[in-house]
């Protein structure tokens, strides 16, 4: 079949889900707290009970991917979410007291905001961690009682056949439902009439999938990415910032949204930074290729960009710095696995300068004022996170104030992201809305406002219905000034 027949059988088989879907949400009435938990209850045993057939299929997707990676950022993170939004959601449910205008607060009125489940909500997942994109934003979403279709990636077939088989067992299709395909499936998905989507990908995808949703009026969470720097201090313990660092970039062989991509190192320390790093990726991957520790790219397409980041500043002269032993650089394109790299100071109009990473390559950019380093920052879109190393509360406050990111992370990587207490998000370009925790409840809530009227009328009290008179025209005037 073409791409347009392909599109329209997707269309019609996502269009049968979604009917079978909110049907059954209409027929439920309100979600009951038990339902909800039960429906958690239900994902974390999908997770618990089938951890080892989720870390084959993620390591077959990736070539090499170590199950205790998996184990940690897909699974134990996923069901760590899960079990968050149980405890909590019960309080989360209960009307939140709002307070009316005076003196009607005085004369028997009352507000409050009641959170209302949204209906279907769509769930539109990428390939670099595959599981937790899925359950991260579920949670939330089934805690606010809602039902949802989700479309993982065609970039993990193993990983997406395995979930669909998988919640087909513990869900009912009427409540959770995976469907699989590549992008005549995603342009699909999200042109459903879907109650709000949540997309979380690439820049140029994301802005496909507000636009096929704004054709139906679809509320869209995007949780995209960009370049996000690192800030080292001058008053910083260089070797802890290094390990922290490179720990973090070396998580799932830098494929992660939130990866450190260009690093802002004093130029006093670099020299110390580089041996840091290099003692730090030593420990960790005493070798690279061969070494089911060190995760691969996703496939051989990205294994060509990342390289040809490092081919093409090595080749316009910038510093090299690979942290590995000699002659790991890099696996054939089959096996598609870089070793970390570090750029020293490429040229700004380089690819690696220019493009999200998304993969083992580092940035280091050296400085001597803080000033260019916050007008360079500022002056490109802003990212999905930032990074400060330093033991200096003003500067850090500094860097805080005067630039502007999804979340932030001091004196470690990723940690902001961990937090399920924290929102998680983007601004700009890095995305749209956020997840996670109470703020991931109210996203996938309709926070309906409710107003009861006390024993007063107040309006003809105050004389303020027609025939109007002196006694309204006093009023304005004690109520209308500076």
């Amino acid at each position: 079949m073409n791409a347009p027949t392909l599109q329209h059988a997707a269309e019609v088989e996502l269009n049968r889900i979604l009917d079978i879907q909110r049907g059954a949400f209409k027929a439920e009435g309100p979600v009951a707290l038990a339902t909800r938990i039960d429906r958690i209850d239900r994902c974390i045993a999908l997770l618990v009970d089938n951890q080892d057939a989720i870390c084959e299929a993620l390591n077959e997707d990736f070539g090499c991917r170590s199950k205790y990676a998996t184990l940690m950022m897909d699974v134990m993170n996923s069901v760590g979410s899960l079990k968050y939004v149980r405890k909590r959601v019960k309080k989360w449910m209960k009307p939140e007291k709002r307070t009316p205008m005076v003196p009607l607060n005085f004369l028997g009125a009352r507000a409050c905001v009641q959170y209302q489940p949204k209906g279907v909500i769509g769930i539109m997942t990428p390939w670099n961690v595959p599981v937790n994109m899925i359950f991260s934003p579920l949670a939330d979403v089934l805690g606010a009682g809602n039902r949802a279709m989700i479309k993982p990636s065609e970039f993990t077939p193993h990983t997406s056949d395995l979930m669909q088989k998988l919640f087909a067992q513990y869900f009912e299709e009427s409540e959770v439902c995976v469907v699989s395909g590549g992008p005549e499936v995603g342009a699909a998905f999200s042109s459903l009439r879907l109650d709000h989507i949540i997309f979380t990908g690439a820049t140029g995808i994301g802005r496909l999938v507000m636009k096929a949703a704004a054709e139906n009026m679809v509320p869209v969470t995007l949780e995209l990415g960009g370049k996000s720097p690192v800030v080292i201090s001058e008053k910083v313990d260089i070797n802890k910032a290094a390990e922290s660092i490179i720990t973090g970039k070396a998580m799932n062989g830098g494929q992660l949204c939130v990866s450190p991509d260009y690093c802002f190192v004093p130029q006093s320390k670099l020299e110390v930074f580089i041996r840091r790093c290099r003692d730090v990726a030593a420990e960790q991957f005493p070798t690279v290729q061969g070494n089911p520790d060190f995760t691969a790219c996703i496939n051989q397409r990205h294994f060509e960009r990342v390289k040809s980041y490092i081919d093409e500043a090595r080749d316009k002269g910038a510093r090299i710095v690979p942290l590995c032993p000699p002659g790991e650089e890099f696996s054939s394109p089959e096996q598609h696995k870089i070793a970390l790299h570090l750029i020293i100071d490429p040229d700004d109009n380089l690819a690696c300068m220019q493009e999200e990473i998304f993969g083992a390559v580092l940035n280091i950019k050296t400085y001597h004022e803080l000033d260019p380093v916050l007008d360079f920052i500022n002056a490109r879109e802003r990212p999905l996170a930032l990074y400060y190393f330093g033991d200096d509360k003003a500067e850090m406050q500094r860097v805080l104030d005067e630039t502007i990111s999804g979340g932030v992370s001091v004196n470690n990587v990723g940690m902001h992201v961990a937090c399920d207490d924290l929102p998680f998000g983007g601004i700009g370009h890095s995305g749209t809305g956020n997840y996670r925790g109470f703020d991931g409840f109210r996203t996938f809530s309709h926070a309906r406002s409710i107003y009861k009227e006390g024993w007063v009328n107040l309006a003809k009290l105050a004389g303020t219905l027609p025939p109007y008179g002196q006694k309204v025209e006093n009023m304005l005037k004690s109520q209308i000034k500076k």
